[in-house]
Protein backbone atom coordinates (compact mmCIF):
# COMPACT_ATOMS: atom_id res chain seq x y z
CA UNK A 1 0.00 0.00 0.00
CA UNK A 2 1.28 3.37 -0.83
CA UNK A 3 1.98 5.80 1.76
CA UNK A 4 0.05 8.85 1.98
CA UNK A 5 2.24 12.52 1.97
CA UNK A 6 1.09 15.18 4.15
CA UNK A 7 -0.54 18.73 2.48
CA UNK A 8 -1.08 22.11 4.05
CA UNK A 9 -4.98 21.15 3.16
CA UNK A 10 -4.88 18.16 5.38
CA UNK A 11 -7.01 17.97 9.01
CA UNK A 12 -4.96 16.54 11.43
CA UNK A 13 -6.62 14.28 14.72
CA UNK A 14 -6.08 12.56 17.68
CA UNK A 15 -7.74 8.92 17.88
CA UNK A 16 -6.68 5.36 19.39
CA UNK A 17 -4.83 3.04 17.58
CA UNK A 18 -7.06 0.53 16.30
CA UNK A 19 -4.85 -2.16 17.25
CA UNK A 20 -5.62 -5.56 19.74
CA UNK A 21 -3.23 -4.16 22.20
CA UNK A 22 -3.36 -1.51 24.94
CA UNK A 23 -4.16 1.71 23.12
CA UNK A 24 -2.32 4.73 22.77
CA UNK A 25 -2.48 8.20 21.66
CA UNK A 26 -2.09 8.42 18.20
CA UNK A 27 -2.16 11.92 16.23
CA UNK A 28 -3.58 11.30 12.62
CA UNK A 29 -3.88 13.75 9.56
CA UNK A 30 -6.94 13.00 7.42
CA UNK A 31 -5.85 13.35 3.50
CA UNK A 32 -8.17 15.32 1.42
CA UNK A 33 -8.49 11.63 -0.38
CA UNK A 34 -10.36 10.19 2.62
CA UNK A 35 -7.05 8.12 3.68
CA UNK A 36 -4.65 9.28 7.01
CA UNK A 37 -1.73 9.01 7.55
CA UNK A 38 0.14 9.15 11.45
CA UNK A 39 2.15 11.89 12.63
CA UNK A 40 3.42 10.08 15.16
CA UNK A 41 5.05 7.23 16.17
CA UNK A 42 1.86 4.16 17.74
CA UNK A 43 2.60 2.19 20.52
CA UNK A 44 4.70 -0.40 20.22
CA UNK A 45 6.30 -3.61 22.40
CA UNK A 46 9.83 -2.02 21.94
CA UNK A 47 8.72 1.44 23.50
CA UNK A 48 8.29 1.84 27.24
CA UNK A 49 5.16 3.66 27.72
CA UNK A 50 5.77 5.22 30.85
CA UNK A 51 8.28 7.35 29.19
CA UNK A 52 6.80 8.05 26.55
CA UNK A 53 5.71 11.58 26.59
CA UNK A 54 3.20 13.16 24.02
CA UNK A 55 5.10 16.51 24.07
CA UNK A 56 4.14 19.37 20.85
CA UNK A 57 7.65 18.58 19.78
CA UNK A 58 6.26 14.80 19.05
CA UNK A 59 2.93 16.13 18.05
CA UNK A 60 4.27 17.32 15.29
CA UNK A 61 6.49 15.34 14.12
CA UNK A 62 5.64 14.41 10.30
CA UNK A 63 6.26 10.72 9.84
CA UNK A 64 4.70 8.57 7.33
CA UNK A 65 3.56 5.36 8.44
CA UNK A 66 1.15 3.21 6.74
CA UNK A 67 -2.39 3.07 7.59
CA UNK A 68 -5.77 1.38 6.41
CA UNK A 69 -8.17 3.49 8.49
CA UNK A 70 -11.22 5.41 7.40
CA UNK A 71 -11.28 8.90 7.46
CA UNK A 72 -13.56 10.39 10.57
CA UNK A 73 -15.46 13.73 10.41
CA UNK A 74 -14.55 16.39 13.11
CA UNK A 75 -17.83 18.37 13.64
CA UNK A 76 -18.00 21.48 15.33
CA UNK A 77 -18.08 22.50 18.65
CA UNK A 78 -21.12 23.86 20.11
CA UNK A 79 -21.23 27.32 20.66
CA UNK A 80 -21.58 28.07 24.53
CA UNK A 81 -19.81 30.22 26.44
CA UNK A 82 -16.45 28.47 28.54
CA UNK A 83 -17.28 30.36 30.95
CA UNK A 84 -20.45 32.36 32.39
CA UNK A 85 -20.87 34.34 35.83
CA UNK A 86 -20.63 37.96 35.34
CA UNK A 87 -19.14 37.58 31.81
CA UNK A 88 -20.14 39.10 28.45
CA UNK A 89 -18.35 38.01 24.57
CA UNK A 90 -16.43 40.58 22.88
CA UNK A 91 -14.50 40.35 19.89
CA UNK A 92 -10.51 40.89 19.57
CA UNK A 93 -11.78 43.81 16.96
CA UNK A 94 -13.29 45.73 20.02
CA UNK A 95 -10.79 44.93 22.25
CA UNK A 96 -8.20 46.89 19.98
CA UNK A 97 -10.55 49.55 18.45
CA UNK A 98 -13.02 50.71 21.15
CA UNK A 99 -11.05 49.76 24.24
CA UNK A 100 -8.34 52.56 26.20
CA UNK A 101 -5.09 50.97 27.85
CA UNK A 102 -4.81 51.40 31.57
CA UNK A 103 -1.45 52.91 32.97
CA UNK A 104 0.30 52.96 35.82
CA UNK A 105 -0.37 56.22 37.39
CA UNK A 106 2.68 57.70 38.62
CA UNK A 107 4.89 57.17 35.70
CA UNK A 108 2.07 57.06 32.84
CA UNK A 109 3.52 53.58 31.68
CA UNK A 110 1.47 51.41 30.14
CA UNK A 111 0.31 48.13 30.87
CA UNK A 112 0.44 44.98 28.87
CA UNK A 113 -2.77 45.27 27.07
CA UNK A 114 -5.52 42.59 26.33
CA UNK A 115 -5.47 42.03 22.75
CA UNK A 116 -1.41 42.34 23.28
CA UNK A 117 -1.81 39.02 25.93
CA UNK A 118 -4.11 37.06 23.30
CA UNK A 119 -2.02 37.88 20.26
CA UNK A 120 1.18 37.06 21.71
CA UNK A 121 -0.13 33.68 22.92
CA UNK A 122 -1.56 33.39 19.44
CA UNK A 123 1.87 33.68 17.72
CA UNK A 124 3.34 31.37 20.45
CA UNK A 125 0.99 28.52 19.91
CA UNK A 126 1.25 28.86 15.75
CA UNK A 127 5.35 28.41 16.50
CA UNK A 128 4.29 25.59 18.37
CA UNK A 129 1.94 23.64 16.42
CA UNK A 130 2.92 25.19 12.93
CA UNK A 131 1.12 22.11 10.95
CA UNK A 132 -2.68 22.66 12.80
CA UNK A 133 -5.64 25.12 12.20
CA UNK A 134 -6.87 27.26 15.13
CA UNK A 135 -10.16 28.92 16.03
CA UNK A 136 -10.79 32.53 16.39
CA UNK A 137 -9.89 33.50 20.36
CA UNK A 138 -13.28 33.26 22.30
CA UNK A 139 -12.70 36.16 24.75
CA UNK A 140 -14.52 36.89 27.52
CA UNK A 141 -14.68 40.26 29.91
CA UNK A 142 -16.24 41.63 33.03
CA UNK A 143 -15.85 44.83 35.07
CA UNK A 144 -15.99 47.28 33.13
CA UNK A 145 -14.22 50.41 33.88
CA UNK A 146 -16.34 53.52 32.21
CA UNK A 147 -14.42 56.77 31.62
CA UNK A 148 -15.11 59.66 28.95
CA UNK A 149 -13.01 62.47 26.86
CA UNK A 150 -11.96 65.48 28.48
CA UNK A 151 -13.71 67.50 25.74
CA UNK A 152 -17.19 65.90 27.47
CA UNK A 153 -15.90 66.73 31.09
CA UNK A 154 -19.14 68.71 31.79
CA UNK A 155 -22.01 66.91 29.93
CA UNK A 156 -24.79 64.43 31.72
CA UNK A 157 -24.11 61.19 30.87
CA UNK A 158 -27.12 60.39 29.25
CA UNK A 159 -26.22 63.07 26.62
CA UNK A 160 -22.42 61.43 26.06
CA UNK A 161 -21.69 60.60 22.69
CA UNK A 162 -19.98 57.28 21.30
CA UNK A 163 -16.96 58.91 20.91
CA UNK A 164 -16.70 60.36 24.07
CA UNK A 165 -16.81 57.54 26.13
CA UNK A 166 -14.11 55.22 26.84
CA UNK A 167 -14.09 51.98 28.28
CA UNK A 168 -11.52 48.86 29.47
CA UNK A 169 -12.24 45.89 30.91
CA UNK A 170 -10.53 45.09 34.65
CA UNK A 171 -10.86 41.19 33.95
CA UNK A 172 -10.12 39.15 30.76
CA UNK A 173 -10.57 35.19 30.28
CA UNK A 174 -9.89 33.71 26.62
CA UNK A 175 -9.34 30.62 25.16
CA UNK A 176 -7.66 29.65 21.38
CA UNK A 177 -8.81 25.85 20.36
CA UNK A 178 -6.93 23.46 18.32
CA UNK A 179 -9.60 21.50 16.59
CA UNK A 180 -7.22 19.54 14.49
CA UNK A 181 -5.55 18.10 18.08
CA UNK A 182 -8.55 16.06 19.41
CA UNK A 183 -9.13 12.64 21.36
CA UNK A 184 -12.02 11.15 22.67
CA UNK A 185 -12.90 9.99 26.38
CA UNK A 186 -16.04 7.80 27.75
CA UNK A 187 -17.33 8.95 24.17
CA UNK A 188 -16.87 12.73 24.91
CA UNK A 189 -14.75 14.57 22.26
CA UNK A 190 -12.30 16.86 23.51
CA UNK A 191 -10.03 19.07 21.84
CA UNK A 192 -6.72 20.83 22.51
CA UNK A 193 -6.74 24.19 24.05
CA UNK A 194 -4.84 27.31 25.36
CA UNK A 195 -6.13 30.23 26.91
CA UNK A 196 -5.01 32.85 29.88
CA UNK A 197 -6.46 34.78 32.30
CA UNK A 198 -5.30 38.46 32.85
CA UNK A 199 -7.09 40.60 35.94
CA UNK A 200 -5.98 44.60 36.85
CA UNK A 201 -7.29 43.80 39.71
CA UNK A 202 -4.27 42.06 40.81
CA UNK A 203 -1.84 44.94 39.49
CA UNK A 204 -1.26 48.00 41.40
CA UNK A 205 -2.01 50.53 39.05
CA UNK A 206 -1.77 53.69 41.51
CA UNK A 207 2.08 52.66 41.36
CA UNK A 208 4.91 53.21 39.32
CA UNK A 209 5.09 50.09 36.34
CA UNK A 210 6.31 47.26 38.13
CA UNK A 211 5.96 43.84 37.19
CA UNK A 212 3.03 42.27 35.68
CA UNK A 213 0.95 39.00 36.37
CA UNK A 214 -0.44 36.59 34.06
CA UNK A 215 -2.81 33.49 34.48
CA UNK A 216 -1.81 30.89 30.97
CA UNK A 217 -2.85 27.17 30.83
CA UNK A 218 -2.76 24.60 28.20
CA UNK A 219 -5.03 21.71 28.16
CA UNK A 220 -8.55 20.30 26.67
CA UNK A 221 -11.92 21.38 26.06
CA UNK A 222 -14.81 18.39 26.16
CA UNK A 223 -16.89 19.46 22.85
CA UNK A 224 -20.64 18.81 23.76
CA UNK A 225 -20.46 21.34 26.72
CA UNK A 226 -17.42 23.36 26.42
CA UNK A 227 -16.28 22.57 29.96
CA UNK A 228 -12.44 23.02 30.16
CA UNK A 229 -9.89 20.30 31.32
CA UNK A 230 -6.99 21.99 33.19
CA UNK A 231 -4.54 19.76 34.86
CA UNK A 232 -1.52 21.72 37.32
CA UNK A 233 0.88 20.63 34.79
CA UNK A 234 -0.33 22.91 32.06
CA UNK A 235 -1.06 25.41 34.21
CA UNK A 236 1.07 28.83 35.62
CA UNK A 237 -1.01 30.34 38.51
CA UNK A 238 1.16 33.40 38.17
CA UNK A 239 2.85 34.35 35.33
CA UNK A 240 5.49 37.04 36.36
CA UNK A 241 6.84 39.38 33.78
CA UNK A 242 7.86 42.85 32.81
CA UNK A 243 8.05 42.50 28.86
CA UNK A 244 6.48 41.33 25.71
CA UNK A 245 9.80 39.44 25.14
CA UNK A 246 9.11 37.59 28.40
CA UNK A 247 5.99 36.92 28.19
CA UNK A 248 6.87 35.48 24.91
CA UNK A 249 9.21 33.32 26.54
CA UNK A 250 7.33 31.82 29.27
CA UNK A 251 4.07 30.92 27.36
CA UNK A 252 6.81 28.95 25.42
CA UNK A 253 8.07 27.34 28.17
CA UNK A 254 4.75 25.84 28.75
CA UNK A 255 3.34 25.39 25.86
CA UNK A 256 6.80 23.05 24.51
CA UNK A 257 6.71 21.43 28.38
CA UNK A 258 3.37 20.26 28.37
CA UNK A 259 2.68 16.78 28.21
CA UNK A 260 -0.68 15.64 26.38
CA UNK A 261 -0.38 11.97 26.30
CA UNK A 262 -0.49 12.39 30.88
CA UNK A 263 -3.22 14.09 31.16
CA UNK A 264 -5.16 12.58 28.57
CA UNK A 265 -4.20 9.01 30.85
CA UNK A 266 -5.70 10.62 33.93
CA UNK A 267 -8.97 11.66 32.31
CA UNK A 268 -9.36 8.16 30.95
CA UNK A 269 -9.28 6.31 33.99
CA UNK A 270 -11.62 8.63 35.84
CA UNK A 271 -14.04 7.14 33.39
CA UNK A 272 -13.12 4.00 34.41
CA UNK A 273 -14.09 3.93 37.95
CA UNK A 274 -17.22 5.02 39.54
CA UNK A 275 -19.35 6.30 42.78
CA UNK A 276 -22.57 4.70 43.85
CA UNK A 277 -25.29 6.82 44.56
CA UNK A 278 -24.53 6.15 47.88
CA UNK A 279 -21.44 7.60 47.72
CA UNK A 280 -22.08 10.49 45.27
CA UNK A 281 -24.79 11.36 48.12
CA UNK A 282 -21.93 10.67 50.96
CA UNK A 283 -19.56 13.31 48.45
CA UNK A 284 -21.79 16.31 48.74
CA UNK A 285 -22.68 16.22 52.01
CA UNK A 286 -19.14 16.41 53.05
CA UNK A 287 -18.05 18.93 50.50
CA UNK A 288 -20.77 20.79 52.42
CA UNK A 289 -19.31 20.39 56.03
CA UNK A 290 -16.26 21.17 54.26
CA UNK A 291 -17.22 25.04 53.77
CA UNK A 292 -17.76 25.25 57.69
CA UNK A 293 -15.14 23.00 59.37
CA UNK A 294 -12.92 24.80 61.61
CA UNK A 295 -9.04 25.79 60.29
CA UNK A 296 -7.50 23.47 62.64
CA UNK A 297 -9.91 20.24 61.00
CA UNK A 298 -8.57 21.92 57.57
CA UNK A 299 -5.81 21.18 57.44
CA UNK A 300 -5.33 17.85 57.28
CA UNK A 301 -8.01 17.58 54.36
CA UNK A 302 -6.87 18.52 50.83
CA UNK A 303 -8.26 21.72 49.62
CA UNK A 304 -11.68 22.09 47.55
CA UNK A 305 -12.44 25.53 46.31
CA UNK A 306 -16.04 25.05 45.33
CA UNK A 307 -18.63 27.37 46.95
CA UNK A 308 -22.15 26.34 48.27
CA UNK A 309 -23.77 27.65 44.65
CA UNK A 310 -21.94 25.36 42.99
CA UNK A 311 -22.25 22.47 44.80
CA UNK A 312 -26.35 23.07 44.41
CA UNK A 313 -25.57 23.48 40.70
CA UNK A 314 -23.60 20.05 41.24
CA UNK A 315 -26.10 17.98 43.37
CA UNK A 316 -28.59 19.55 40.62
CA UNK A 317 -27.14 18.15 37.32
CA UNK A 318 -26.27 14.95 38.99
CA UNK A 319 -29.96 13.98 38.01
CA UNK A 320 -30.51 16.55 35.13
CA UNK A 321 -27.87 17.11 32.81
CA UNK A 322 -27.74 15.58 29.59
CA UNK A 323 -24.62 14.13 29.22
CA UNK A 324 -23.17 13.34 32.89
CA UNK A 325 -25.98 12.49 35.12
CA UNK A 326 -25.95 9.33 36.81
CA UNK A 327 -26.44 6.33 34.98
CA UNK A 328 -30.08 3.96 35.41
CA UNK A 329 -29.48 2.28 38.62
CA UNK A 330 -27.69 5.58 40.17
CA UNK A 331 -23.59 5.24 39.65
CA UNK A 332 -21.56 8.08 38.17
CA UNK A 333 -18.46 7.52 36.75
CA UNK A 334 -15.43 10.02 37.86
CA UNK A 335 -15.33 11.46 34.75
CA UNK A 336 -18.75 12.57 34.78
CA UNK A 337 -18.25 13.62 38.24
CA UNK A 338 -15.31 16.22 37.02
CA UNK A 339 -17.73 17.76 34.49
CA UNK A 340 -19.98 18.25 37.30
CA UNK A 341 -17.50 20.33 39.20
CA UNK A 342 -16.11 22.03 35.89
CA UNK A 343 -19.65 22.85 34.90
CA UNK A 344 -20.64 24.29 37.97
CA UNK A 345 -17.14 26.21 38.08
CA UNK A 346 -18.77 28.33 34.97
CA UNK A 347 -20.59 30.54 37.09
CA UNK A 348 -16.94 31.54 38.97
CA UNK A 349 -15.48 34.83 38.24
CA UNK A 350 -12.57 35.49 35.84
CA UNK A 351 -9.98 35.73 38.65
CA UNK A 352 -10.72 32.43 40.18
CA UNK A 353 -11.65 30.47 36.82
CA UNK A 354 -9.10 29.18 36.24
CA UNK A 355 -7.33 28.02 39.61
CA UNK A 356 -11.00 26.27 40.46
CA UNK A 357 -10.67 24.21 37.11
CA UNK A 358 -7.00 22.84 38.48
CA UNK A 359 -8.71 22.29 41.64
CA UNK A 360 -11.40 20.31 40.35
CA UNK A 361 -9.07 17.85 38.08
CA UNK A 362 -7.03 17.28 41.51
CA UNK A 363 -9.77 16.34 43.49
CA UNK A 364 -11.61 14.13 41.01
CA UNK A 365 -8.02 12.31 40.79
CA UNK A 366 -7.79 12.40 44.31
CA UNK A 367 -11.42 10.86 44.84
CA UNK A 368 -10.09 8.44 42.33
CA UNK A 369 -7.07 7.54 44.19
CA UNK A 370 -9.27 7.13 47.22
CA UNK A 371 -11.04 4.28 45.68
CA UNK A 372 -8.20 2.63 45.24
CA UNK A 373 -7.20 2.86 48.73
CA UNK A 374 -4.05 5.33 48.46
CA UNK A 375 -5.16 9.13 49.31
CA UNK A 376 -5.82 11.66 51.95
CA UNK A 377 -9.17 12.03 49.66
CA UNK A 378 -10.68 9.32 52.09
CA UNK A 379 -12.73 12.13 54.50
CA UNK A 380 -14.86 12.85 51.73
CA UNK A 381 -16.37 9.81 50.99
CA UNK A 382 -15.82 8.08 54.52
Amino acid sequence: MDTQLITDNSTAIIENNGSTTEATLVLQRVNPNGTKTILNYPKSENIDIDNEVMLPSKINELIAVETTSKPTETSLFVPKPFIEANTSEISLHTLKSDCVIPVFSKDNERTIAHQEFIEIAQDCVAKVFPHHIFDEPEVRVSHQIKGRTPDAINKQAKDLLDHERTQYFERMAFIIRIPSIVDTINGNEIALCIGGVRSYNLENLYNKKTIEKFKFFIGFQVKVCCNLAVSSDGFVEEMRVSSYQELQSKILEVLYNFNAEKQLAQMKQLSEHSLTEHQFAQLLGRTRLYQHLPKKDKLNIPVLNFNDGQLNTIAKDYYEDASFSRNDIGDINLWNVYNLFTQANKSSYIDTFLDRNVNAFDFSNGLLKTLNGSSNYHWFLS
